[in-house]
């Protein structure tokens, strides 16, 4: 199968294509030419602007994919522009999207107050309230102001063009710009004796996926021709509680400290956190397993060493952007825990 990837050089990208060359397929990527990775032999680099698909669309005729992946669709006009440019070209697009489309991450950012049962399906209430970065402070990385999956999603399921969304959850793993598991891991390699977790914090249940078994997954449904009109949840198969999951790096960390939860009442007065951690925020991924045959290929315990192992070379330039919202600086942590002992 010959197969045009739209982005696919930075973090989920690269692994994929591998998925995608292991599976014996043609695989060609339509980058910038700004990030520098290695690509298995045999792939072919198209250098561009994704803002100037339609114009190239005589020389992708040429190359006649037959599935696209779009790794960077943010807003309805990417979106507009993947469908008029491969439309007579390709015989369906594959869609990258986010779990954060439903109600429910309108419930955990505060903007809606009742909480939505879980774990959500393919089918939950979506969000009513679009381009959720636009009343944000700060927004992740890499992320225009006017992104919006909803959008993209009902741009490429009205299309002529057959297409398939796959919904990500939280991804880790090497080369992950967001580093996930940093700010606990500076912690554990700190030598702190606790971490201390307010107690509907350590509760709290989020889907994570490792980026290899998501790469595995998004291969799969690009080519698997029954994924056609699909829309899929990629996810580990447990979500744990935050609790459980900081313990689980820990123990593969060799970390020799422990969680600590604690209620409320023993934080300071004027600390708030941004996200509601009575909305759980995790989907059940059984669609893509029992249609397309998914399943894990790298177990938990080793997805978390392989991240470990890379974060700990790879620290972020700027720490203090990517500490988790519910975890205290270590002079208040101490004062906390001063009173357990």
């Amino acid at each position: 199968m010959k197969i045009l990837i739209i982005g696919g050089t930075n973090f989920i990208g690269p692994p994929v294509v591998r998925q995608l060359i292991a599976m014996g397929h043609e695989v060609s990527v339509f980058h910038r030419g700004k990030t520098t990775t290695n690509l298995p032999p045999g792939v072919h680099e198209i250098l561009g602007d994704r803002s100037h698909l339609l114009e190239m669309k005589s020389k992708f005729k040429q190359l006649s994919p037959q599935v696209v992946v779009d790794m960077i669709a943010y807003n309805e006009q990417d979106a507009l522009t993947l469908t008029n440019t491969f439309e007579g070209i390709a015989q369906r697009v594959v869609v990258i999207s986010s779990m954060d489309v439903y109600r429910a991450y309108d419930v955990l950012w505060r903007k809606e107050s009742d909480v939505v049962p879980v774990p959500l399906t393919e089918d939950s209430s979506l969000r009513q309230q679009l381009c959720p970065y636009r009343e944000m402070p700060s927004r992740p990385i890499n992320v225009p102001i006017d992104y919006e999956k909803i959008l993209v999603e009902r741009v490429v399921m009205a299309s002529n063009l057959p297409g398939t969304i796959i919904r990500l959850p939280m991804v880790y793993g090497s080369r992950d710009f967001r580093h996930r598991l940093y700010s606990y891991l500076q912690r554990m390699d700190d030598n702190r004796p606790a971490i201390v977790l307010e107690d509907s914090t350590a509760r709290w249940r989020g889907s994570y996926g490792y980026v290899e078994n998501v790469a595995y997954a998004i291969a799969l449904a690009v080519t698997n021709e029954r994924a056609t009109d699909r829309i899929y949840h990629v996810a580990d198969v447990e979500a744990l509680t935050e609790a459980l999951r900081i313990t689980r790096v820990g123990e593969i960390a060799g970390w020799q400290g422990k969680v600590i939860i604690v209620p409320k009442s023993q934080f300071p007065s004027e600390w708030k956190l941004p996200i509601n951690t009575e909305q759980d925020w995790f989907v059940d991924s059984t669609r893509i397993r029992q249609e397309l045959g998914y399943k894990e290929i790298v177990p938990l315990d080793e997805a978390l060493q392989r991240t470990i192992d890379w974060q700990r070379t790879h620290a972020p330039q700027e720490p203090q952007q990517f500490a988790a919202p519910w975890l205290l600086d270590y002079a208040i942590e101490d004062a906390i825990l001063s009173k357990f002992r």
